[in-house]
């Protein structure tokens, strides 16, 4: 890629707003539910499984059939044409269920209506018999039976029992980090619309069109090219929306193939939340060996997670989770072993951070754990532990670049941690039912897609005689802000303003076979992508220029909607026009692929990602040790993004991924009953974060003057995931408080940290 120095960046670094902040605020902006209803639209339905796992004996549609009439239809597993499989990486993940019924919330059958009061009636109405199966419902079970997803997969360095058995210390323990519910604003949707020619047109809430026209195609049984998948924006992703909403789709397809007619399927919230994945919840085991100065000899870590009934993508997430396993810390032995276990519960799937941010706590936890041993500033020994460049992971790649140091001075300076250490240490110490806590983590993530194939991306760009650019990229937006920073690089790159720059919606019909919008990626590849096609334009502009005016063409610059040459200047509408006269041609397409990345996981060693996006939060915390409410009282976040495209939507991401994962670890509790039925699935019972919840005072900076030391696109970094994971902070800070209530150097603290998780640290309740 070009240095950055000579590339253009006039609307670069502007905190523009988003794309659609005008839209949204006004509530203009479309969704998939407001777009207008086609003629004879029906509006579909779906019947549930209520048992956890058992065999389908019968299944009656006439009850349903009855109120539904003659406008309307039902379908079962029978009535699929292709392939009853959207698995993404392994299946078959039905669409709707096939002899046995695997979770409760389980799709068995659809049905479809002119009204939706009609079709909720008649989903109502549909009767099943069935003879019930033993349920496997959470990790211990499912670990006592061996039973899992996919193999056991474990990444090993060195001989990490014989480090641990000849370290001087030796310390090891054991804790559980629940699971999330995505919970975006707008829920799963699609709208399937029969096409002339045979085809179907998808509307679709997704972050991974391709994937959705590819498991319509394989249900209906038609090529992909039949198959058009669509989507403008999304009401929030956080990867919830990147395999789950192929069943929907395919659902409203294979209705509307049926039917002849164009078939909307939106689930409400309850239904949403009982049949759809969420973040895996893990248990986690370690076991470390370290001298008396804290540093670490040998680290032996166990990872298991609830994949759910289906694999989806868990074997994916169990190896991110163990690539992050040690975060940004160095040990000589490493053995990290991963189970995606196999329970009788929901799919669960991608979600913001992809398994780095189960890993990473793990890694905080023994961290903290240690210092707290050896009785060290955690802060110090977490100094002394880190990764130097030049070292390598326990998976084998080099460290190039380390910012954390830069980082850790950066953040603590001016803070007072010392002086707050020791008046909440004198606090904590007197009378009264509140303790508080300090709570310092860091963040390294990876940035890349694990899976190499994945990090590509294609672009589409348009330039009209009138100097206005059309701009499409195989990149969604789910309000992070991709299309406007994508635009801006564009403008950039061909000079104009940015806002002569149009966004298409994202669509398979014009960008071929994307990548999901995840993995923090979603900048990186489609932005390259982007400016590649912009590129091949500006350079023929600039041939036709020298030859038409004079000059040379790498004399020739594009700023500020002109083109400027040694002796002449033109607005870019006019060249433009003299170029389409001469038949020049003014659109092209784009094409990046991430260099350098590569993994031998049979081998555990490889270089998976391009690089690592660095940032540390310290956070204070009070609880109450007679309800066990929590609080976090302030919080100092500090993010590299390198040299930021857009630094408004770059500060609101690190504040925003802060927010959910503050609300991962302290309130967001997913509870299942004996029968494997969730019983938080409303917004009264599964309690999100508020803004009440922020922490009254906040303190948000991004890292100064740190460009990428690697050629990403204007030497920017992936933001979308990587701040999630400064909440670790905030629940290290009501640990502290936690142990100082016990009056013990270390306390069990399961996440999330709940009330009642809080008291049983605390040693005012009784552990499970």
């Amino acid at each position: 890629m070009d240095d950055p120095a000579t590339m253009p960046r006039a609307p670069l670094g502007l905190p523009l707003p988003h794309d659609s902040a005008t839209l949204h605020v006004t509530g203009e902006a479309l969704y998939v539910d407001d777009l207008p209803e086609p003629p004879g639209l029906l509006h579909a339905v779906l019947a549930l499984s209520p048992e956890a796992h058992a065999e389908i004996l019968a299944l009656d549609l006439d009850p349903a059939l009855t109120l539904l009439g003659d406008n309307g239809l039902a379908v079962t597993a029978r009535d699929i044409p292709g392939i009853n499989d959207v698995g993404p990486m392994s299946g078959p993940e039905p669409i709707l269920a096939d002899g046995i019924v695997a979770y409760v919330g389980q799709p068995i059958a659809a049905v479809a209506a002119p009204e939706l009061a009609r079709a909720r009636a008649a989903a109502r109405a549909v009767r099943a018999t069935y003879r019930r199966r033993e349920a496997v419902l959470d990790i211990p079970a499912a670990m006592a039976r061996a039973q899992y997803v996919c193999p056991p997969h474990r990444m090993t360095r060195g001989d990490a029992a014989a480090a641990i058995a000849a370290a001087p210390r030796r310390l090891s323990g054991t804790f559980a980090i629940g699971g999330q519910d995505h919970f975006y604003l707008e829920g799963q949707v699609a709208m399937a619309l029969p096409q002339e020619d045979g085809g179907v047109r998808i509307l679709s809430s997704t972050q991974h069109p391709s994937e959705v026209q590819k498991m319509v195609a394989r249900v209906l049984g038609l090529p992909e090219a039949a198959v058009t998948c669509e989507v403008r924006r999304m009401g929030g992703g956080f990867g919830g929306k990147e395999t789950q909403p192929a069943i929907f789709a395919a659902i409203a397809a294979l209705l509307a193939r049926r039917a002849g007619r164009p078939v909307k399927l939106r689930l409400d919230r309850d239904d949403d939340m009982t049949i759809t994945g969420k973040r895996h919840d893990f248990h986690v085991r370690w076991s470390a060996g370290f001298d008396t100065e804290g540093r670490l000899h040998g680290v032996e870590m166990e990872l298991a997670a609830r994949a759910g009934h289906d694999a989806d993508l868990s074997p994916a997430i169990v190896d991110r989770a163990m690539f992050h396993a040690l975060n940004c810390y160095r040990a000589p032995a490493v053995s990290v072993a991963g189970y995606a276990c196999r329970t009788n519960t929901q799919s669960n799937t991608a979600f913001r951070g992809f398994g780095g941010p189960q890993g990473m706590l793990a890694a905080e936890e023994m961290i903290d754990a240690i210092a707290r041993d050896l009785a060290i500033d955690p802060i110090e020994l977490r100094r002394r532990n880190l990764l130097v460049p030049g070292d390598a992971t326990h998976y084998g790649q080099r460290i190039e670049h380390m910012a954390l140091p830069r980082i850790f001075d950066a953040l603590l300076d001016g803070v007072g941690y010392a002086s707050r250490r020791a008046e909440i240490d004198a606090a904590n110490d007197g009378p009264g039912f509140i303790r508080r806590g300090l709570g310092f983590a860091p963040v390294m993530f990876g940035i890349s897609f694990t899976a190499t194939a994945y990090n590509q991306a294609g672009a589409l760009v348009h330039l009209y005689t009138d100097g206005s650019v059309l701009l499409n990229h195989g990149g969604t937006e789910m309000g992070q802000g991709l299309y406007r920073k994508v635009a801006q690089v564009v403008a950039a790159e061909l000079g104009v303003p940015p806002g002569r720059v149009r966004l298409a919606a994202t669509s398979t019909d014009k960008v071929p076979n994307t990548s999901a919008t995840a993995a923090s990626s979603g900048s990186d590849l489609n932005g390259a992508a982007a400016a590649d096609a912009c590129r091949k334009i500006r350079s023929r502009l600039a041939d036709f220029a020298a030859r038409a005016h004079g000059g040379a063409p790498d004399e020739i610059v594009f700023a500020d909607g002109h083109v400027r040459g040694p002796s002449w200047s033109f607005d870019l509408a006019t060249l433009a026009t003299q170029a389409y006269r001469a038949r020049v041609q003014l659109w092209d397409s784009g094409f990046y692929a991430t260099p350098r990345i590569h993994y031998d996981r049979a081998r555990n060693t490889g270089h998976p990602f391009y690089y690592y996006a660095f940032g540390a939060a310290l956070c204070e915390a009070a609880i109450d040790i007679l309800t066990g409410e929590s609080r976090i009282l302030r919080a100092d976040l500090l993010h590299d993004v390198g040299r930021s495209i857009n630094p408004a939507i770059d500060l609101g991401q690190v504040e925003g991924g802060f927010i959910q994962g503050l609300g991962w670890l302290t309130s967001e509790e997913l509870v299942f009953d004996r029968d494997g039925r969730l019983r938080t699935h409303s917004p009264a019972t599964y309690k999100i974060p508020t803004a009440r919840d922020l922490p009254p005072d906040f303190r948000v900076r991004l890292l100064e003057g740190a460009d990428n030391p690697v050629a990403t696109i204007h030497r920017s970094k992936a933001v979308g995931e990587p701040p999630l994971m400064l909440a670790n902070a905030a629940w290290l800070a009501i640990k502290d408080a936690c142990a100082a209530a016990a009056g013990t150097r270390h306390v069990r603290l399961d996440a999330p940290a709940t009330p009642e998780a809080i008291l049983r640290a605390c040693g005012r309740l009784p552990a499970r």
